[in-house]
């Protein structure tokens, strides 16, 4: 963020790859290890197509796979397959990606990660030190709605130290079921919901992942906290608790100045909901995924009398925010 406004801190780790404990555990999810930031000395970024074990059980994309064990010795390379080919939209390094996924040991076949059994797929972005560089590399270019394999050797994982249960030693062997891609240009894509107030601000219903028009009524601003659907998506209900992967843009009521903007950076943004103003927390608990919403902030639920940036004290502010997905 270039300013205070919206959010303090984006905790350390939030978005990385789970690499420890038991698969079966809800825990495992908490148990997230940054990765390092950039490959080992000597690394190398070849990708080829093997070996790499056989995929023995669930077999459908969604569906928990079981893996063999590694036969003979991996490659030192990053060895990667398509073992579905979806027909979805091609994954760029720097996107988030949304997949269910399962890791395991080359050498033993032990399973150190999985989030099948959570029933809550991984959304996580593939840049340097947010995930590891095999998943980095190996996932990029690769479409939606795939699943695809691939054994990491350990200058593309954790390094020599390794992590947790891995050793740094260990060749990592992963199944990925890659769902969704979002990036810079992505867009909700929920059903219209008229907008027939006329003393409130009217949002643009386009998808194209342009920023939607904000255009601000020359009235008074209300003095209580507005949310309402632009598009109403049909994903889960956003809890206090969630962190969200969003698109918004923000204007002031007078005006209609644009002081922020994710559009603009063409940069998507991770929050933890409980640390933004108490508008977005407020207005965005109990939306749906998928939704575009808009919000008219009181100066009681964003900064008060106090300015912040271009926004001036005492302001009302106009927020255009698309729920993409919940983190």
């Amino acid at each position: 963020m270039r300013r205070r406004s919206l959010i303090l801190a984006v905790p350390a780790g939030l978005l990385t790859l789970s690499a420890c404990g038991d698969d079966s555990s809800n825990q495992d999810k908490d148990k997230v290890a940054e990765s390092p930031s950039a490959p080992e000395p000597g690394a190398s970024a070849k990708i080829v197509d093997g070996p790499l074990p056989a995929i023995t059980g669930g077999a459908k994309f969604g569906e928990k796979p079981t893996v063999a064990k590694g036969s003979g010795k991996p490659s030192t390379d990053l060895a990667v397959r398509t073992v579905i080919a979806g027909s979805g939209t091609p994954v760029a390094e720097g996107d988030y990606v949304r997949a269910h996924y399962l890791g395991q040991i080359w050498d033993t076949a032990k399973v150190f990660d999985n989030s099948y059994d959570r029933k809550q797929p991984l959304i996580i972005q593939l840049q340097q030190g947010s995930v590891i560089d095999g998943w980095r590399l190996g996932l990029a270019g690769r479409k939606t709605r795939s699943r695809v394999e691939m054994a990491v050797p350990p200058a593309l994982g954790y390094g020599s130290e390794g992590r947790g249960d891995i050793k740094g030693t260990d060749t990592m062997v992963f199944v990925i079921d890659i769902e969704e891609t979002f990036n810079g240009t992505s867009s909700a894509k929920g059903k219209e919901v008229p907008q027939d107030d006329a003393a409130l601000p009217e949002v643009g219903t386009n998808t194209d992942g342009k920023a939607p028009a904000i255009t601000v009524p020359k009235t008074a601003a209300p003095k209580k906290l507005v949310a309402k659907y632009v598009l109403e998506g049909d994903g889960p209900e956003v809890q206090p608790t969630d962190q969200l992967l969003l698109q918004y843009k923000g204007v002031l009521w007078n005006g209609g100045k644009e002081f922020d903007s994710s559009y603009s950076r063409r940069q998507l943004a991770a929050f933890p909901l409980q640390q933004l103003i108490k508008g977005w927390q407020e207005g965005l608990a109990g939306k749906k995924v998928g939704s575009r919403v808009m919000l008219v902030v009181p100066p009681d639920k964003g900064y008060g009398n106090q300015a912040s940036g271009e926004i001036p004290a005492n302001s009302t502010l106009v927020f255009t925010l698309d729920i993409l997905a919940k983190m």
